[in-house]
């Protein structure tokens, strides 16, 4: 017995030695970068993509039966347009009217101002489901024709980003938002007139959701972008004008009506709406009420206005101080959902093409992951913790992007924006 006993305490103690060392070996893989590889990558990339296939089959499921969707207020109010009442989608009664034939028994309000309504009118035409996928689906599509170049030799790692599958399963218009801003901050690293010029035309389209542009003026204007800021304000009102003239004055008149419908849920105590929020607002109200929220989340988006203005100033307005401006926005509006983090492909990898391009920090990689995977990641865990973290990762992605703005030399600076912009290898 004795004998077996001390052959069973050394075989343990071997096991024990591999699984230390084989764990030493891979935290050390972790530590100094080396894992993941450009390979590696590309096959998590695939997984996730492998992943999300299933999962959207679930959400379609609940979309299209009695859990509903986000996308109804999208579906019912095209259907309102289609027949020519368009100053009726801010209307609770006839929305749910609208909204009926898709049998899901459920009503979501129509919140978004008229311009919007050019997007939503095609979706009238379809049935409830075939419009659902139309626009989840040929979102992510035009999405990923804007992201994609963001970092052009690794795709793969941009289609799969977690944000983009927010935005898809929601239904949502982060895919149209995250187009926007990510499209906008290329064509302004280009430099060229034109590139200007055309960035300014996709920022003034964010009038559709304008609370998601709070920091791009200001981005612009410490830059020195002034044609951006022309086109932007050209663009705004271009889009305001045609909606009053294809939907006509009472369309206008009659969308504060849906200021009410947000009044109300703002005006929660606490509550799944706010753990769905991405906010340092949303994550203060729960703690402390809405005034210190409030207050708080002034002080913080503030702060980033500051930090990125002096930034700017002193880099320029190009992909790197892009990338700060979309991290300051993800944390620096107060009314703003996971299903809107899209944008932060960019910023993401910006930070992965910088670092490849002028060398990675200890850890750098392993915390470049878990910021990638933590639009996901937070939305997934913040029912069950009842608590919103994606603030935490927020502020820690613009933390790391001004630490290497300041870090490095103009020209360094600048050779970093086009890595980021021609796809530097993870």
């Amino acid at each position: 017995m004795s004998g077996s006993s001390t052959i069973n305490t050394g075989a343990t103690g071997r096991i024990e030695g591999l699984v230390s060392r084989a764990l030493a070996r891979g935290w050390a893989l972790l530590a100094t970068n080396r894992w993941p590889d450009r390979h590696r990558v590309s096959v998590i990339a695939i997984y996730m993509l492998i992943a999300y296939v299933p999962m959207m089959a679930h959400v379609f499921a609940e979309a299209t039966g009695r859990v509903g969707s986000d996308f109804l207020a999208f579906w019912g109010s095209g259907r309102q347009v289609i027949a020519g009442h368009a100053a009726q989608v801010y209307s609770l009664a006839a929305e749910q009217a609208a909204q009926a034939p898709s049998h899901t028994g459920q009503l979501v309000a129509y919140v978004n101002p008229p311009p919007y309504l050019f997007l939503t009118a095609p979706l009238g035409l379809l049935g409830y489901g075939e419009a659902w996928l139309v626009w989840a689906l040929g979102g992510w599509a035009l999405w990923f024709a804007v992201c994609r170049h963001v970092l052009p030799r690794q795709p793969l790692a941009v289609l799969a980003f977690p944000g983009a599958y927010l935005a898809a399963c929601h239904a949502q218009n982060g895919f149209v938002t995250g187009a926007l801003l990510v499209g906008g901050v290329l064509l302004v690293a280009r430099g060229t007139r034109r590139s200007e010029w055309l960035a300014g035309v996709l920022f003034g389209a964010l009038v559709i959701k304008p609370h998601l542009a709070l920091l791009v003026p200001l981005w612009l204007i410490a830059g020195g972008r002034w044609r951006a800021v022309a086109g932007a304000a050209l663009s705004a009102a271009g889009l305001m004008l045609a909606s009053l003239i294809a939907f006509g004055p009472e369309t206008w008149a009659a969308w504060p009506q849906s200021f009410a419908v947000t009044t109300t849920l703002m005006a929660q105590h606490a509550g799944p709406f706010f753990y769905r929020m991405a906010t340092p607002y949303a994550l203060l109200r729960v703690l402390f009420g809405s005034d210190i929220a409030f207050a708080g989340q002034a002080v913080i988006t503030l702060a980033l206005g500051v930090q990125l203005w002096i930034i700017t100033r002193r880099r320029g307005a190009g992909a790197g101080t892009g990338a700060a401006m979309l991290a300051a926005t993800a944390i620096g509006s107060p009314y703003l959902f996971s299903y809107d983090l899209a944008f932060l492909v960019q910023p993401v990898l910006w930070l992965a093409a910088s670092a490849q391009s002028r060398g990675w920090r200890r850890r750098e990689k392993m915390i470049l992951i878990a910021l990638w995977l933590s639009p996901l990641a937070t939305r997934a865990a913040a029912l069950p913790l009842h608590a919103n973290l994606m603030p935490v990762a927020g502020l820690a992605l613009f933390w790391m992007i001004l630490a290497r703005l300041w870090q490095a030399t103009p020209a360094a600076a600048i050779e970093g924006w086009h890595h980021a912009e021609t796809g530097a290898a993870i």
